[in-house]
């Protein structure tokens, strides 16, 4: 029987480790079942180990559909707790989403502001759009630094960012000024190399199918918006 408790492991690895070998069919009900107490011993472990708060950055980027879905599902999650919220929106801005609708239900826990005048394409004026960027980063700015804010969602910044309409010294130079316990969340499609490597959790949307490219569909109110 291979060893439970190997030494070279870490827990990651153990885990996995664990995982693989209750997927075998050739274990017996006894043999499953020592395997996952010790995959709920480590686990457990770690968890007690773990610290217990700090306040994160955040990167949904990639390709793929979900980025600003996923952290308006953390701005949920947030609300529901009673911390206050800001949501400052880079690109998006000539759209009126129905989630500024639905979160005007909790307008005294949240402040949102679409500073973006659309998508670059649409703008067509580069000039304009550094100045709403930058208008943007320093709207940004007072909320990261205030206290009263436990959440700070910068929607499509990376865009900005990727496009040079900020420098990503600059952003990571407000990111160092915000509050211990203060998570800020950072959505776009090409997130700087600088910025993956400052943030704490950092996710990839990679883009297997979509609507509009593979069938032509158009963006939808539910879906898109």
């Amino acid at each position: 029987m291979i060893n439970d408790t190997p030494k070279e492991l870490n827990p990651d690895q153990e885990i996995g480790r664990l995982i693989d070998e209750v997927m075998s069919s050739s274990l017996t009900d006894e043999q499953y079942r020592k395997k996952m107490q010790r995959r709920k011993e480590v686990q457990e472990k770690r968890i007690a180990e773990a610290v217990p708060e700090k306040g994160l950055i955040i990167v949904n980027t990639g390709n793929g559909k979900g980025k600003t879905t996923a952290a308006l599902g953390m701005v949920l999650r947030s609300l529901g707790h009673g911390y206050k919220v800001a949501i400052v929106q880079f690109i998006k801005g000539s759209w009126e989403p129905s989630e500024k609708r639905v979160f005007s239900y909790w307008e005294d826990q949240i402040e949102f502001h679409a500073m973006g005048e659309g998508f670059t394409w649409e703008t067509q004026d580069r000039d304009r759009d550094l100045d709403k960027a930058s208008a943007a980063w320093e709207k940004s700015l007072e909320y990261i630094r205030n206290p009263d804010f436990q959440m700070v969602l910068l929607d499509e910044i990376n865009i900005a960012l990727k496009m040079s309409y900020l420098e990503v010294e600059d952003v990571l130079a407000g990111l160092a000024q915000k509050p211990a316990n203060k998570h800020v969340i950072l959505t776009g499609r090409g997130a700087p190399a600088a910025l993956i490597e400052r943030a704490d959790l950092v996710t990839e949307m990679t883009l297997v199918k979509h609507p509009f490219r593979d069938q032509g569909v158009k963006a939808q109110p539910g879906i898109e918006y």
